[in-house]
């Protein structure tokens, strides 16, 4: 008779950190993946944002931004609507990027649902706009989890809203970068 092998499931990897209460009050570091890396939500451009008439040369500044697509636009509004759907969630910045979005994602003491139940997490607020999107786009737009991190102090809070403010700056040498 020849060996068995064991089958054995793929064992997901545990993004979330172990014990910790997901619907406490906090802040929390949000990033979405769109499946496959793929450029869907729109693309980096240059836009003329600052014509400085006072300049000495009058030069204007380009700094990048997202040009979004029609299921960018849609992410735009879902993401808008997250404080609407769940009182006491707040939205605090974020950037949409061709094929992800980074937000910080705060939950007061008071978050709760819009009927009576516990109080909401993280993962019931990140899912609901991801399906909210699909739903409305009717495509495979996202991938199955997303990545979080619990921001602990202001120092963590300035470098992560800083890393947000020049995500589109740095998007070439982004580790989400895909063309």
């Amino acid at each position: 008779m020849g060996e068995q092998s064991e089958v054995t499931l793929s064992n997901r990897k545990v993004i979330r950190l172990r014990g910790y209460d997901y619907s406490q009050a906090g802040y929390y570091f949000i990033t979405i993946c769109v499946d496959g890396k793929r450029n869907l939500l729109g693309k980096i451009v240059h836009d003329h944002l600052n014509d400085d008439m006072h300049s000495p040369v009058g030069a204007a500044t380009c700094r990048p931004l997202t040009e979004l697509s029609w299921i960018g636009h849609i992410a735009d509004v879902a993401i808008a609507k997250i404080p609407q759907i769940h009182p006491g969630v707040k939205i605090d910045k974020y950037v949409i990027m061709p094929n992800h979005i980074h937000m910080i994602l705060i939950i007061e003491g008071t978050a709760r649902r819009q009927i009576a139940a516990p109080t909401v997490s993280v993962q019931t607020v990140i899912g609901g706009m991801k399906r909210a999107v699909t739903i409305q786009t009717s495509l495979p737009v996202w991938q199955k989890s997303f990545h979080d991190h619990v921001i602990r102090d202001n120092a963590d809070y300035q470098s992560i809203w800083k890393y947000i403010d020049e995500n589109p700056i740095k998007w070439i040498t982004d580790r989400y970068f895909a063309e």
